[in-house]
């Protein structure tokens, strides 16, 4: 199988086009001196011609991804020997993944993709790769061969999810089979060649106990959140782009009963959900007639109609955010969401815009009473300077004073300078306030330690 969960058809047309000469798919290799005679892109090109002329796509097409890797490995090894081509047996396997990559994966970013050490990979057109390590934008030594070589691979990403991007439709959002997150506009949007974004997301989900090893939550933080979503706290994670706020989500599904049944609403599915009873939805965009198109507000409706415990959604970002509230007002307690926002005052403010952008005759005053009477908790996440992605923030919704949604902040993480690498100094602490769902928590046997919400006492 391959990484867009099918046995690829292979295609005559594709492998030819997969000809085209790429500086970096094979970016660990070494071209010999040219007084060798030995050139590395013509080479490829003349494996690539005698290769069309060897393999039997008819056959190819019935074999499943390993299978298909040996035949074309011994196929490339065979014509370089004939070529008496000057590649040692580790060159000879790094040229035919090469071939692989363009046939079946996505060519010159395919060594990237595997890299677990990436966490983005950013494409400015077919001469600029970026790709992000520990917070830090590198440039890649990888490129394409021009932008229709890039536009292929943008197409074979789009297309194994049943989506489509072209002149009529420049702007697409998509993923790869591991969850990976894809965002890709083109002409004429993209003036100098297809834009690529991928969210690459870990083979193995980030636990809540992974993140405090990495610093970004305190264990007694930690700990008091994952028990207000075991009882059922209603949360969203706000947060800014890549902030973590969706491996946070993931984290905090920990808490969830395993008895419970969930239903998740994205518009490209990517949520690592830890429990077994999970139903999976998505949006569908519109067809090139422009009809069919199915958006997350008609998912959360059906959702309901679906016996969900628990309601999830990958992100908020329209009029879905009133059914959501409705959700979590009628016996769906403990659903949860992520938002684009700064701050936890800040989201309460989109909260209420969004509702509004459904163009129901709503007072602000019975909109803001929505969100007091459904909303728990509001778990902030930022990344910092230095990289680093923190919770910075939790905060509980009170209830309303006057026509006013009462936001309390538990736990804060005080910032208190930079250190000479650039690394932000700071610690957690509390506020002194005492949430008010502790009262739930404690009658549902969970228990928080004595002094927790002591602001004098630092939180490690």
């Amino acid at each position: 199988m391959s990484r867009f969960g099918f046995t690829p058809a292979v295609k005559k047309e594709e492998v030819v086009a997969a000809a085209a000469p790429v500086a970096g798919t094979a970016s660990n290799m070494r071209s010999k001196p040219e007084s060798a005679g030995f050139d590395l892109l013509d080479a490829k090109l003349r494996v690539h011609a005698k290769l069309i002329d060897e393999l039997d796509l008819s056959a190819l097409d019935k074999m499943d991804d390993e299978t298909m890797r040996r035949r074309v490995r011994g196929i490339i090894g065979e014509i370089i020997r004939k070529e008496e081509m000057a590649l040692s047996s580790a060159e000879e396997a790094s040229f035919a993944d090469a071939v692989m990559d363009e046939m079946t994966g996505l060519g010159p970013i395919e060594p990237l993709l595997k890299d677990d050490s990436i966490a983005d990979i950013l494409i400015n057109g077919c001469n600029q790769v970026y790709v992000e390590r520990h917070g830090k934008l590198q440039l890649a030594p990888v490129r394409f061969a021009d932008n229709d070589h890039l536009l292929r691979i943008v197409q074979r990403i789009v297309a194994a999810v049943g989506r489509r991007v072209d002149e009529s439709q420049p702007l697409v959002d998509a993923r790869l089979l591991d969850g990976s997150r894809v965002n890709a506009a083109v002409l004429p949007i993209a003036i100098d060649g297809p834009l690529v974004s991928i969210r690459k997301f870990s083979k193995s989900p980030l636990t809540m106990d992974k993140l405090v090893g990495f610093g970004a939550i305190p264990r007694p933080v930690a700990d008091f959140i994952l028990g207000a979503v075991k009882c059922r706290a209603s949360t969203v994670i706000s947060g800014g782009t890549g902030s973590g706020k969706t491996t946070l989500l993931n984290a905090l599904s920990a808490a969830i009963n395993p008895d419970e049944r969930l239903i998740t609403i994205e518009d490209a599915a990517e949520l690592q959900l830890q429990q077994p009873h999970v139903a999976r939805m998505e949006t569908r965009p519109p067809n090139i007639e422009g009809k069919g198109e199915i958006r997350q507000r008609e998912l959360v409706k059906n959702a309901l109609r679906m016996r969900p415990d628990r309601v999830i959604l990958g992100e908020v970002r329209s009029e879905e955010a009133f059914d959501m509230l409705q959700a979590m007002n009628t016996g769906h307690e403990g659903s949860m969401a992520t938002i684009h926002a700064n701050n936890p005052r800040d989201a309460l403010t989109r909260l209420e815009q969004m509702v509004m952008m459904g163009g129901m005759k709503i007072s602000e005053e019975a909109i803001r009473g929505q969100i007091a009477s459904a909303v728990n908790f509001i778990v902030q996440a930022t990344r910092l300077s230095d990289g680093s992605r923190k919770v910075v923030s939790i905060a509980e919704i009170t209830g309303m004073e006057g026509s006013v949604v009462q936001l309390q902040e538990i736990f804060r993480f005080e910032r208190t300078g930079t250190a000479e690498n650039g690394k932000v100094l700071g610690h957690f602490a509390a506020t002194g306030l005492r949430p008010k769902f502790l009262d739930e928590m404690e009658r549902r046997g969970v228990h928080m330690p004595a002094g927790l919400f002591d602001p004098s006492s630092k939180l490690s």
